[in-house]
């Protein structure tokens, strides 16, 4: 048994020598309860002196990358905004290249309107092409209600990201996939959702960068959303245990992750 961890080891530290970009997620892999977790720090630095391509990614629509940087920062971690992707950057690009110069009503915050603004949308409550819902600090009942009447009247509906919570000081709080069954159950229509597990967000990272899938890796915490999006978008994939997977939610899949380590501390060379 030894003998093949060994082995196992050391085939997975030769397939790691031909990654020439990183994914990692935010919440859990570099950040964890609002404390940064050992290691993080060094591993992006590492990649910053060594000029390996990376980027941050997270699911929250809520903030701007500028905003994330700030808190990544006030935790000890340098990652500028241009190392940052956001379920509401990838939803604007998805947008984008479907229809450029379209329309959108858009229930969210500043991550999302600006990321939407930026791609080159209008945005109106006036017959748009799309109806974008992504995360806010608290749902408005009349922008749902208009959200849809739109969809009925023919808008194409489209999410940023699938959790149904997110948590707060006082508990949990119903998330972007809450309020898209909602509207799902109203309407009768399903939201395309940009966000993980669809493996479109790391492809689009991945454009970002320009580099290619066979030679990046992905670094997250959750096998239903990082690691399933990561194998499924050909990519080398590495679960932390700092956040909310532990061995025996493993179990629970069918797929494995590439590697298994206990934080991103064991990925920085000694």
């Amino acid at each position: 048994m030894s003998s093949h961890k060994e082995a196992s080891k050391k085939d997975n530290t030769a397939s790691r020598r031909n990654i020439k970009s990183w994914l990692t997620d935010m919440d859990g892999v570099l950040v964890h309860e609002n404390k940064a977790i050992p290691g993080a720090a060094d591993l992006i630095n590492q990649w910053r002196e060594r000029e390996i391509p990376f980027l941050v990614l997270t699911n929250n629509s809520i903030y701007t990358p500028r905003d994330l940087s700030a808190r990544l920062r006030q935790n000890g971690l340098e990652v500028p905004e241009d190392k940052i992707w956001t379920s509401a950057l990838a939803t604007a690009a998805f947008l984008r290249d479907q229809a450029p110069g379209g329309s959108a009503f858009v229930v969210g915050e500043a991550g999302l309107t600006t990321a939407i603004h930026e791609a080159g949308f209008i945005m109106t409550d006036t017959k748009p092409d799309y109806v974008v819902l992504g995360e806010t600090r608290s749902y408005s009942f009349e922008a749902i209600t208009k959200a849809i009447r739109l969809i009925i009247q023919g808008a194409r509906f489209i999410c940023t990201n699938p959790d149904a919570t997110g948590p707060s000081q006082e508990g949990v709080l119903p998330a972007t996939g809450a309020i898209a069954a909602l509207i799902t159950e109203a309407t009768g229509r399903k939201p395309y959702i940009v966000g993980k597990p669809n493996p479109m967000m790391f492809r689009s990272a991945l454009n970002k960068l320009g580099v290619h899938s066979d030679s990046a890796g992905m670094i997250g915490d959750r096998m239903d959303t990082d690691i399933v999006a990561g194998i499924e978008a050909g990519m080398h994939t590495v679960l932390v245990l700092s956040g909310i997977a532990d061995k025996a939610e493993i179990e629970r899949y069918p797929f494995r992750p590439k590697e298994i380590m206990s934080s991103v501390a064991d990925l920085v060379d000694k």
